[in-house]
């Protein structure tokens, strides 16, 4: 009864920890790409999933038709190109790691004006029993737990994903929204402007017209 209890207590703790480290992620990171920016991120484990996504919070209010858009290269630490993306405004990934250690991600912004990035990366390891029992952690109530923690971790790269393509949205109609005030108020001195030399015009008719009719 007391091992149950002492079993209940633990993993208990688990997944207040687990919860914890699911609220208390950093939020995105916010990259301005003039030609070409990276980061660098480490895996720990061969097989690890690695997925993200980026998102080019502007683009509906500068990019024409004509827009090349913005690539993105992964770096594997041996030098190959694990995953790459070409001429887009946003994108999610996914991929499982090759290998261990330094991944790099590049964006290449083609264009000559200065692009903002939204940029969110998650890696994720789910042990296995054969690895929990290499460390003489042989409850198979850690590799669950390790799963919840990616699943958790899935729907946190989901929501900052439409989170930013929300931000970029908001930007356009913001910007539309100006847009549209600018717009009312120059039609609206426009008009008076119009307004006004018409009323000079007639009365210049006008006195034109009584000046004949004295002569």
């Amino acid at each position: 009864m007391e091992e149950t209890k002492g079993r209940s207590a633990r993993v208990c703790m688990l997944l207040i920890c687990l919860l914890l480290s699911f609220f208390g992620r950093i939020e995105s990171l916010s990259l301005t790409v003039n030609d070409v920016e990276c980061v660098y991120e480490y895996v720990l484990y061969e097989g690890d999933s690695v997925n993200g996504n980026f998102v080019v919070v502007d683009h509906d209010i500068f990019w024409g038709s004509d827009h090349p858009g913005i690539d993105m290269t992964v770096t594997s630490p041996g030098g190959n190109i694990v995953h790459t993306v070409k001429g887009t405004s946003g994108e999610k990934f996914d991929f499982k790691a090759p290998r261990s250690g330094m991944y790099k991600f590049c964006f290449h912004n083609p264009h000559s004006t200065p692009e903002t990035v939204s940029f969110y990366i998650h890696v994720g390891h789910i042990p296995t029993e054969h690895d929990l029992a290499k460390n003489e952690h042989l409850d198979p109530i850690n590799v669950k737990i390790a799963e919840l923690r990616e699943a958790l971790e899935s729907v946190t790269t989901e929501q900052k994903y439409l989170k930013a393509r929300d931000t970029r949205h908001r930007h356009t109609n913001e910007s539309t929204r100006k847009r549209v005030i600018f717009y009312t108020v120059g039609e609206y001195l426009l008009l008076a402007l119009v307004s006004a030399l018409q009323v000079v015009y007639i009365r210049r008719l006008f006195s034109k017209s009584v000046a004949y009719n004295r002569v």
